[in-house]
């Protein structure tokens, strides 16, 4: 059973969830429910619903780059992220409109067993480490361990190094993030939340990539005579815009 509530900080809401859910095959849609947030982008109509998470560990930088990429905001007081935290944006491709859910797992161990069924239904995540502190990027194998067991074998990942403005104190190089990313078949960029650099860059990348996963399932439904269905592959749930429409006159809500 999960349990949470909702919370305001600046312009970004979150949804702070508790408990723990049935791993059995159809247990776990009770952790898919997109709360409707203040933001004004939730109100603009959308032709596709993407959910992504962010992972990596504790203090690497991943809920500021998400309040850059939401609101472009950095807060220097940013604490830990308990349990998991979400935002979204809405992002302009060609001519659709793509609401992009991103999820902000806390990276402390006593957490895992909370954010690890919050892969399920992920299209993408960004894999976060601090270029100051070696240990965040030994840990990239152990997250992409994770990923590999709970998340989709298609699935969008881009490996981040952060916090490039302290390039002074860097413990990795850029090479080696690059080096990792290729032999891991993942994109790469380094990044600074404080400075806003390559932020925008990182997330666009990620969804624009899904966007295009997602363009040729369309296509390949439309030949079936299912555009307007849920897109299912690998165990990923693509939610069209008839069933964003229809979720958001009888609930005002997005969810799947």
């Amino acid at each position: 059973m999960f349990f949470g509530f909702l919370l305001k900080i600046s312009r970004i809401s979150f949804f702070l969830v508790f408990g723990a859910c049935s791993a059995t095959a159809r247990a776990y849609s009770c952790i898919y429910i997109y709360i409707c947030m203040a933001d004004s982008s939730y109100e603009e109509e959308c032709d596709y619903l993407f959910k992504a998470v962010l992972i990596g560990d504790s203090a690497v930088g991943k809920s500021n780059l998400l309040s850059r990429f939401a609101t472009d905001e950095f807060r220097l007081d940013s604490k830990p992220t308990i349990g998991v935290e979400f935002a979204y944006r809405n992002v302009k491709i060609g001519d659709k409109i793509i609401k992009a859910q991103i999820w902000d797992t806390a990276g402390q161990e006593r957490f895992r067993a909370i954010t690890s069924s919050y892969y399920r239904g992920a299209l993408g995540a960004l894999l976060v480490y601090d270029i100051t502190r070696r240990a965040t990027f030994t840990n990239v194998k152990k997250w992409m361990h994770e990923l590999k067991e709970y998340g989709n074998l298609d699935m969008v990942v881009v490996l981040v190094g952060n916090k490039s403005d302290l390039g002074q104190s860097r413990e990795v190089s850029e090479e080696e993030g690059r080096n990792l990313a290729e032999a891991e078949g993942l994109f790469f960029m380094e990044t600074s939340a404080l400075e806003n650099f390559n932020v925008q860059e990182a997330f666009l990348q990620m969804i624009n990539k899904i966007h295009e996963i997602t363009s040729q399932k369309c296509l390949e439904a439309k030949t079936n005579d299912t555009a307007n269905s849920t897109l299912i592959h690998g165990g990923k749930e693509i939610l069209t815009i008839d069933e964003v429409t229809a979720t958001k006159q009888s609930t005002n809500c997005c969810y799947k």
